[in-house]
């Protein structure tokens, strides 16, 4: 499946499942008005007249269940880039019995906690191919403003659409990517298997000529590689201004969500704190966007065609343009379906050219920015135990740790980067499944109670 045979069926999906609600709402009765059933999940907006379930943290078989899938979820959730929320909030509500608001708000303090882990132990780590980064600080920063942006507007819309639709939208959405990044697999898998036979072709060469001079064959220098202590690494792997930069987003944004929830819905001054994301985004990526086109102008004038970052595509305005695009749409997204974006950036970033050891550090480094500033919100909002959250997010900081360390090993002995996408793969595909089935489940209930099945209206469900 190509990418635009890809972006055809998201855009046909979407558009279909958004045109049917009008053939739905007709025939129901009047909006309940509660927003526990307007979306399945919440990334950064907490507010909610729905009755908290807070259980006790008590040793027992929940808890224990609970470990090990936020264990497994997090270690494999990470080393795919996309968080493992999907698996998370099936879990805390049906596992251990949380509300769906208060699992989605402990659902981001473990992908905190694990991106947090994971993004420390990719810093000890080199890049495989090259003398740079293993986090690409460039697409960093091209994405994570309208990511952030995206994910503001996708809970706003969240409110608006109605349970079944969302749940609609996931199935699309997550056996879409999953799909997309199994083919992409595949492919990798297959181009690995050609590298290692012509490998073992060149060593059984060398080996037969029984000491022989040959003059062709290809060798390693005389020169020793220089071996990097793990301080040095860690300082090649940091580069604060694109972290300062980053985190002056990643301020802005939580001072205006601050701002904004103790502001009268749909007021004046609440869209314009609203508004003011937009200018934040713009400019964050504005000045990404041309010091990218600047770099590649510069490089295709003097014949130089490496490649700028770790992406394969050619920095042009076009590009650029349809980056901003995907970011926006990956946020919204991702606001609207409560995964945070990283279910839309891992995939991503596979597409557009990016090696799975950096495509999964550099996604892990912008999901840690956002669940952090969904996780800050949360608390502000008082939407979650601490002693719950202490303890899943601990569990999650080891997962993501060990995760990382056991996959980066096994790639290393089986020289197979393409494992990285197949636990990104496995990882979607598995949220589709829990969220899909728990969504398909609610959504019959709601509709042999006669629910309302049309758009809610914003300002009234707040």
């Amino acid at each position: 499946m190509g990418m635009k045979w890809f972006v055809l069926y998201l855009l046909s999906g979407f558009s279909l499942a958004v045109l049917s609600v009008r053939f739905l709402d007709d025939d129901q009765g009047e909006p309940s008005g509660d927003p526990a059933f307007s979306h399945l999940l919440l990334s950064l907006d907490g507010t909610s007249s729905t009755e908290k379930v807070w259980p006790k943290l008590e040793f027992g078989w929940r808890i224990v269940v609970a470990t090990v899938i936020g264990f497994l979820g997090s270690a494999c959730g990470t080393v795919g880039g996309v968080g493992g929320g999907g698996i998370f909030v099936p879990m805390l509500t049906l596992i251990v019995g949380f509300d769906t608001k208060s699992a989605a708000a402990i659902s981001k303090c473990m992908i905190m906690g694990a991106s947090a882990s994971s993004v420390w132990y990719n810093l000890r780590v080199p890049h495989p191919t090259k003398e740079v980064p293993i986090i690409d600080y460039d697409l960093a920063l091209l994405f994570q403003p309208m990511l952030m942006l995206g994910i503001t507007v996708g809970v706003a819309l969240s409110v608006v659409f109605p349970y079944w639709l969302i749940t609609v939208l996931i199935i699309i959405l997550f056996i879409g990517t999953s799909s997309r990044s199994f083919f992409k697999g595949l492919e990798m898998w297959k181009q690995e298997t050609i590298l290692k036979k012509e490998l073992a072709k060149r060593q059984a060469t060398l080996v037969d000529s029984h000491g022989e001079l040959l003059i062709d064959t290809p060798y390693d220098p005389l020169v020793p590689k220089e071996e990097k202590s793990e301080m040095q690494i860690v300082c090649s792997n940091l580069k604060w201004k694109g972290i300062l930069v980053l985190f002056s987003v990643w301020i802005s944004f939580l001072l205006l969500q601050v701002i904004k929830n103790d502001v009268a819905v749909c007021s004046t001054w609440y869209w314009v704190l609203f508004c003011l994301q937009f200018p934040i985004a713009a400019a964050v990526f504005g000045y990404e966007a041309v010091k990218l086109y600047r770099e590649h102008r510069k490089r295709m004038s003097t014949g130089n065609t490496e490649t700028i970052c770790e992406a394969t595509i050619n920095w042009t305005a076009g590009h650029i343009a349809f980056c901003a695009f995907c970011g926006i749409l990956g946020g919204c997204v991702g606001g609207l379906l409560g995964s945070g974006g990283g279910f839309i950036l891992g995939p991503l970033l596979l597409e557009i050219g990016v090696i799975p050891q950096v495509a999964s550090a550099t996604a892990t480094f912008v999901m840690m920015y956002s669940s952090s500033l969904s996780v800050v919100e949360f608390y502000l909002l008082k939407r979650f135990p601490i002693p719950y959250a202490l303890y899943l997010m601990s569990v999650s900081i080891l997962a993501g740790f060990w995760g990382q360390f056991f996959v980066r090993k096994l790639i290393t002995i089986l020289k197979r980067a393409s494992l990285i996408v197949f636990i990104l793969s496995g990882v979607i595909f598995a949220s589709a499944l829990t969220m899909g089935v728990i969504g398909i489940e609610k959504s019959i209930v709601m509709i042999q109670n006669h629910e309302f099945m049309g758009f809610l209206n914003f300002c009234s469900s707040q």
